[in-house]
């Protein structure tokens, strides 16, 4: 009976849209036109002296989910937008495209609808894909990326080399889109490196995501299909890679290949004890590399900083 008379999914999106609320953003949606609605968070009050921050969900429900926990690290420091991708929360498009570009170019667009041309970017797991994109197709308007748990530099072949702990691709998807409370018990342990336990099994089921399961799959599709890493473009802008030592989901080889792949414009920290999850599990660890890399080190002397940036804004604020 508890759980045809309250939905515990429900009330956390309640809570999570409060806290959102609470933090100086109000939800925006954008008709890109050719049948594309994009659903955003944005800052009530647009502040020009402040950077823009993109922050880009993984796989799950909608973008509140993965970032609730560390708004309060960036609203005073940045104008936060926090967009759901086509196929999470209210976004979604008529289109057939299904690429990571696809995304990024609408993501783009959506940010371009909002009057923000210039920003830095946290990608989390399927949004450092599109982040990666971003940051490849749109050099002259990203700043400063951080890519968390995201492998960018898989192959397809790496699914045959025995790389991933999964076998094929349809069985990744079944475990990344669970539609039952035992499925989404596997995801938690790819997860985590400590999975919740005795969670039953009713609880589990209202927290299951049954919308745009099919589109959802052609995007895992799409990450994997003909993937080389010799035609994946570098990225030459100041990147922090972040990975959870014990991954399951993306093993932390990938973020080592990333590193090798971008370069010397990228540091790499692997968190101890942490899964693919690192953002949820080591919520504090996981906001303090953030603030490092976004904030502190802009905050250092610079002997000629771009108008407009980030440092600029640190300068200015300390001075004052």
């Amino acid at each position: 009976m508890m759980s045809k008379c309250f939905s515990f999914t429900a009330s956390r999106d309640w809570f999570y849209r409060y806290s959102f609320a609470k933090a100086g953003l109000r939800a925006r949606s954008a008709n890109l036109g050719d049948g594309t609605i994009m659903h955003c968070w944005v800052p009530r009050i647009i502040k020009s002296s402040k950077p823009s921050l993109l922050l880009l969900h993984g796989f799950g429900a909608n973008a509140m989910w993965q970032y609730v926990q560390h708004l309060h690290i960036f609203t005073s420091r940045f104008n936060v937008y926090v967009p759901d991708l086509l196929f999470f929360g209210e976004s979604y498009t008529s289109r057939p495209e299904r690429t990571e570009s696809f995304q990024a170019q609408c993501v783009m667009r959506l940010m371009e609808a909002n009057g923000v041309h210039r920003m830095n970017l946290v990608g989390i797991s399927y949004g450092g894909f599109v982040g990666y994109s971003m940051a490849a197709q749109f050099q002259e308007r990203i700043e400063k990326v951080v890519l968390c748990c995201a492998g960018v530099c898989l192959e397809e072949k790496d699914m045959d080399s025995g790389l991933f702990a999964v076998p094929n691709l349809d069985e990744a998807a079944s475990i990344l889109l669970p539609q039952t409370a035992e499925k989404l018990r596997e995801l938690m342990r790819f997860s985590f490196v400590k999975p919740a336990m005795g969670i039953p099994s009713f609880i589990l089921t209202d927290f299951i995501d049954a919308n745009y399961v099919k589109e959802k799959r052609e995007l895992i599709q799409a990450i994997l299909h003909g993937r080389n890493l010799s035609v994946l473009p570098k990225i030459t802008q100041p990147t922090l890679i972040l990975w959870g030592e014990k991954d399951q989901i993306f093993p932390v080889e990938l973020g080592h290949r990333l590193k090798r792949h971008v370069g010397e414009s990228s540091q790499l920290v692997i968190i101890k004890n942490a899964g693919h999850a690192v953002n949820l599990e080591k919520a504090k660890e996981f906001a303090k590399h953030l603030k490092s890399f976004l904030i502190d080190s802009a905050a250092s002397p610079s002997p000629s900083p771009s108008p407009g940036s980030l440092t600029d804004f640190i300068h200015d604020k300390n001075e004052g």
